[in-house]
């Protein structure tokens, strides 16, 4: 259990390195949109600000799961990460929907001053530094296999395509074509609103103890296979957090006696833990008809 809290340890560092990320860039972004008159950019500015209320999600909610299990949560509070990845889905939506919002009524606008080009330039430095935050936070969430930080990973990619975004309108105003800005930044919203979907899927199908039937055929093989195991009566497992939880009722010789049957149920959580690294293993053992 150690490994597992340390992982989930590290994964606050992730989310931490994303408020901090959101921090600088945004006040980045709204003093430089100032500056050079740029409405997309300190639309993207104000955007990351949002993002940090996603990013502190995930923070509260992997500081949650580490807690150790108690009286009313026996299997500890792992499922609190999927409910910050369900949180920042939400989240997610919400901007997406407010950049194609916003993009609809900039088509409708009048003639607006053009932006200097230098904002170009800081949209792209920005989402440079934002795809880095990206890169390091997906790499570590796969490492740990957390969810939570999968979905703050997801928000800094989405995040760096709205910067590239804006970057795209300032340059088209410049020759005169605003139409551009908004055609990006729909793409941009459609883009949003499909991740925070793929996010919010994945959240609720664990949270309703959804589990991959070719991931149930894997366990069943492994239990099979177990030496004294005659038959698998029973399997069900669910996700708990990031860890799986597994039930399983096996048939064995009748004529076996209790301390070899506990062996058997001993052999199978080894197999399990060691082949698939399932968290728990719940074995009940049935004579063989």
């Amino acid at each position: 259990m150690t490994d597992i809290y340390e992982d989930i340890r590290k994964g606050e560092k992730g989310a931490m390195v994303s408020i901090a990320a959101y921090l600088v860039l945004s006040a980045f972004k709204l003093i430089c949109g100032y500056l050079f008159a740029s409405s997309a950019l300190l639309a993207d500015g104000f955007n990351n600000l949002t993002d940090i209320v996603a990013s502190l999600a995930v923070l509260i909610g992997l500081r949650i799961s580490r807690k150790p299990p108690d009286s009313d949560h026996t299997y500890g509070h792992f499922r609190a990460e999927t409910i910050a990845a369900l949180m920042a889905s939400f989240i997610m939506a919400l901007v997406g929907i407010q950049v194609i919002v916003e993009a609809v009524r900039s088509l409708f606008e009048g003639e607006k001053a053009t932006p200097q080009l230098w904002s170009a330039g800081v949209a792209l430095v920005c989402a440079v530094a934002m795809m880095g935050v990206y890169i390091y936070n997906k790499r570590l969430a796969e490492r740990i296999n957390n969810h939570a930080l999968m979905a703050a990973a997801k928000d800094n990619f989405s995040d760096a395509i709205v910067s590239v975004g804006a970057a795209v309108g300032i340059v088209g105003a410049q020759f005169g074509l605003p139409w551009i800005d908004s055609a990006a930044a729909i793409g941009v919203g459609l883009l949003i609103i499909k991740t925070a979907w793929d996010i919010f899927r994945d959240s609720t199908y664990r949270l309703t103890d959804g589990f991959d039937e070719d991931k149930l055929l894997d366990l069943r093989s492994t239990i099979a296979r177990t030496p004294g195991v005659e038959g698998i009566k029973d399997l069900k497992a669910r996700v708990h957090g990031n860890h799986v939880l597994v039930d399983v009722v096996v048939e064995v010789n009748a004529r076996m006696t209790v301390m070899e049957g506990h062996e058997i149920s001993d052999s199978i959580e080894e197999r399990m833990t060691k082949l698939h690294n399932i968290m728990h293993v719940q074995v009940h053992v049935e004579p063989k008809d």
